[in-house]
């Protein structure tokens, strides 16, 4: 039978029991686990709190741009053309309305001479007589000559460039000498009006068309003294 009281032979013990100090170390792992668990909520909750502080809105400057108007063009200022005007040797010509022209030219102090082509006088073809249609504008101009009585002219007749040279020469200045003796006739003095013959010469108009040439058959007249 074997000595239940080893010990005292100095043996180690076969059976060791743990007592309360072996209970105290199985929770401190959960005290550990327990403590990070908490550690770990705090965390979250403090991230939490972070995302729910609204970010700042952004601050936006205006900028404000004053543009001053351009100031208005004003209008562009037409300024009347005159009737173009034809050159002779005898100086300018200028269409007016009518005769009435030559009394407001003998009224002012422009150089002389000046030179006029009546608005209403043409021939007919191959013809020297005055138109009835024709009459007033001379009536007009005979009414200007008595108003002023010192007043002399030249009237010169023109033919378009159908015929012989010649022909448009003599044709010219019967012309011419048509619309003296009409002038006569309304008590001008025949001693204050010339006459002479351009012919062909000097076209107004162009020869190539009925109408341009029924222009060239004119007269006009040049004021030689107020």
């Amino acid at each position: 039978m074997a000595n239940s009281d080893h010990q005292k032979d100095g043996a180690p013990p076969s059976n060791i029991h743990v007592g309360p100090a072996s209970r105290k170390t199985k929770w401190l792992p959960w005290l550990l686990l327990a403590l990070g668990l908490l550690a770990l909520l705090l965390l979250l909750r403090s991230c939490k709190k972070t995302d729910d502080v609204a970010p700042a809105a952004p601050v936006t400057t205006t900028t404000t741009t004053t543009v001053t108007p351009a100031p208005a063009t004003p209008a562009p200022v037409t300024t009347p053309v005159a009737p173009a005007a034809t050159t002779t040797a005898a100086g300018t010509a200028a269409v007016l309305p009518g005769a009435s022209g030559v009394g407001t030219y003998l009224a002012g102090t422009e150089a002389l001479p000046r030179t006029f082509v009546f608005e209403k006088l043409n021939f007919d073809t191959a013809k020297s007589n005055i138109r009835d249609a024709d009459r007033e504008e001379l009536n007009t101009l005979a009414a200007a000559m008595k108003q002023y009585p010192n007043a002399r002219i030249r009237i010169v007749g023109y033919a378009d460039a159908r015929g012989t040279a010649p022909a448009n020469a003599t044709l010219g200045k019967d012309r011419a000498d048509s619309v003296k003796a009409a002038l006569v006739a309304q008590g001008i003095d025949a001693g204050r009006l010339e006459t002479a013959s351009g012919g062909e010469n000097d076209p107004v108009d162009s020869n190539a068309t009925s109408s341009g040439q029924a222009e060239n058959r004119r007269a006009e007249l040049i004021v030689l003294q107020r």
